[in-house]
């Protein structure tokens, strides 16, 4: 089963896992940080991953909403995610 990739096109972050693609607006985009809570702290969050007890977990704030990444590499994740926000369009 493929992890959860994150690129960005122009000024679209895209989220892909499985079948499921997400394209979220960098513009919208206020944070991005670790959770080391189960189910994530924000219960209206897009989850995305499979959540297991010992995986990471990544949250993609925005101005509308938020996105839990369950995920092995949850360092990684956040670090990439990270890099592609601080890219120029």
């Amino acid at each position: 089963m493929p992890g959860i990739k994150i690129n960005r096109q122009g000024e679209t972050l895209i989220i892909r896992w499985q079948l499921t693609k997400i394209e979220v607006p960098v513009t919208e985009i206020t944070g991005v940080t670790l959770d080391d809570t189960y189910g994530g702290s924000d219960k209206e969050a897009i989850r995305i991953g499979t959540p297991y007890g010992t995986t990471g977990r990544v949250v993609i704030r925005t101005k509308q909403r938020s996105y839990l990444l369950f995920t092995s590499n949850a360092d990684v994740i956040k670090e990439k995610t990270e890099q592609l926000l601080n890219m120029e369009g």
